[in-house]
């Protein structure tokens, strides 16, 4: 018996699944990603979906729930296509041969007027009630309260459609916005209790919070992660339970709200592993061309409902006319961070060329391959980063390692979201047991890759930090390359990784955290089109790509000592 049993918006949301992977809808890389992770996971024995559980989240809301603004006030809250595929995924998949809900975390990035705030609130209240015997408490969290009230007034404002309110307990003042109910049997046994509250996000309650359901709105104006993880602490005490994040894209790439949706992104890429996040973000592919009506529609899931094509392009074209607009309209209405230069390079072609290759560090040791290697050293109490760079027929090849204290690793963890933790596990990261990165660990590690069979001719080092490094790998009998760290000089190797990954021939042996680095990259040209790189962000990481360019540059300069000046000319 197949583990999926019909249900009357099953189809609906299979075929919208299916109409965004084979590209006859229009949608952005990411939620095609996501709609490809929905119909992969049908598959997955973890999993079991129960279509009928999802059906009952579906039916709840359309049954009972109505629009409370504009021309839709009291009409029934259909949901579309794109929304029902939310429910679905949060409400539909179970823990096998559970009743756990396997999504625990959910994140819904898309611009503003797409109905996101009533749909995660009409999603909240649906799910608490399912959990009435486990004395549910929905907690909504906005950056002020008049947006937490937005979400708590589309839940009162339905009790009072329903004719329901009169049974609640309902406290509206200066000092607290709470509704609650509770239920009892026949026989008046109390058998289950619901809470509604809404809060500004730096009230000094939410250090008390305990809530099985968090609903946490503008989360793009979150200052750092702590300000999340609070509100994942009160999730701990339950099993069933649900944290919902929505929110639109912000102006500050140093916020919590961007690393969240990066993070997010890397979800959907499979460079980090979150089985029980689910994740739906709509923004535009390409925001230079924000005059293409594919690109809004890409952004906006409501495109043709809620968010007409005529106004939309509208405000396009006003923001071409008007350069000081052209920031709001990027920002509102197409969901891009707007205050500095994008990553540079392509992660979805990046992560498509290496899958064309599969070789084991074993089988590269035995290649008739010249390595070279690379060191970025940085600070000592960060991470760190060693690489190997080689080339076999036409392949650029790249073997990185990563090394951070351990009790940095747990705070970066946290405050950065950075899997430090599955990189050791994979063993892409080393975490040292001390408070500060000790360089024999990195020189172990190129000591090791030489005895593995890897023939490293030189290794590339930055003279800052590095005079205890280079000491010991002499010791060991490496041959060291003081590396200029100007950028024009780093430059050519950028290019170099740039073509490779372009033409499709650039192998990093699957290392998610060399993913992770290069993602995080961004450039700019200058007026001789040489490039200037560095992080996105203060909070992200590049270093193992900063070890790779710096281990590809020394290959450059050894192809260099081979050409003769006639053989140059």
């Amino acid at each position: 018996m197949s583990r999926i049993s019909m249900g009357s918006n099953y189809q609906i949301v299979l075929d919208y699944a299916h109409s965004i992977v084979s590209g006859d809808k229009i949608a952005c890389v990411e939620l095609q990603q996501a709609c490809q992770r929905f119909l992969n996971d049908l598959d997955d024995p973890r999993w079991d979906f129960r279509v009928d559980r999802a059906e009952n989240v579906v039916q709840l809301i359309e049954t009972r729930l109505c629009h409370v603004k504009a021309e839709l006030r009291r009409k029934p809250f259909l949901l579309e296509p794109w929304e029902k595929f939310i429910v679905y995924n949060i409400a539909g998949f179970f823990l096998a041969g559970t009743d756990i809900r396997r999504f625990n975390q959910a994140f819904i990035f898309v611009p503003r007027k797409n109905g996101k705030t009533s749909l995660s609130a009409a999603i909240c209240f649906a799910i608490a009630l399912e959990y009435v015997m486990y004395a549910s408490t929905i907690t909504i969290v906005a950056n002020r309260l008049d947006r937490a009230l937005e979400s708590w007034n589309f839940i009162r404002k339905n009790l009072d459609f329903l004719d329901e309110a009169e049974y609640w307990r309902i406290i509206d003042n200066n000092n607290e916005h709470s509704m609650s109910l509770t239920f009892y049997d026949d026989d008046e046994r109390e058998i289950g209790s619901i809470r509604v509250e809404a809060l500004a996000q730096n009230e000094d309650k939410a250090d008390g919070i305990n809530s099985n359901v968090i609903l946490l709105d503008e989360v793009h104006s979150y200052k750092n992660a702590e300000q999340y993880h609070v509100y994942e602490k009160a999730l701990k005490a339950y099993q069933h339970k649900l944290l919902l994040a929505c929110t639109t894209a912000g102006k500050n790439m140093a916020s919590f709200g961007y690393s969240r949706m990066k993070y997010c992104m890397k979800i959907l890429q499979g460079t980090i592993p979150a089985d029980r996040y689910f994740i739906f973000l709509a923004k535009a592919d390409h925001p230079e061309n924000y005059t293409d009506p594919v690109e809004h529609e890409k952004a906006n899931p409501n495109y043709g409902v809620t968010i007409l094509p005529e106004d939309i392009m509208g405000e396009a074209l006003e923001a071409q006319n008007d350069p000081s607009s052209r920031a709001s309209f990027l920002n509102k209405s197409l969901n891009i961070y707007t205050n500095v230069v994008n990553a540079y390079f392509d992660v979805a072609a990046v992560v498509d060329s290496d899958a064309q290759y599969n070789w084991t560090l074993e089988e590269l040791a035995k290649l008739p391959i010249t390595w070279t290697g690379g060191a970025d050293l940085s600070k000592q109490h960060d991470l760190t980063a060693g690489a190997l760079y080689g080339e076999y027929e036409g392949v650029s090849i790249i073997i990185a390692h990563g090394f951070i204290p351990i009790t940095a690793a747990q705070q970066k963890a946290e405050e950065d979201d950075i899997p430090f933790m599955w990189w050791e596990e994979k063993g892409w990261l080393t975490l040292c047991n001390s408070k500060i990165v000790d360089y024999d660990q990195v020189v172990r590690w190129f000591v090791s890759m030489r005895d593995m069979g890897f023939k490293i001719q030189q290794v590339g080092f930055d003279r800052q930090y590095s005079r205890d490094f280079v000491r010991a790998m002499k010791k060991a009998n490496f041959k060291m390359m003081d590396s200029s760290q100007l950028y024009w000089k780093k430059s050519e190797a950028f290019r170099e990784q740039e073509r490779h990954i372009i033409d499709g021939k650039y192998y990093y042996c699957h290392n998610r955290a060399f993913e992770y680095c290069i993602g995080n990259v961004k450039a700019v040209e200058d007026a001789e089109e040489r490039v200037k790189y560095s992080k996105v962000d203060d909070n992200q990481r590049i270093d193992l790509f900063d070890a790779a360019n710096m281990a590809c540059k020394e290959a450059i300069i050894l192809k260099d000592k081979d050409i003769t000046a006639d053989n140059w000319f």
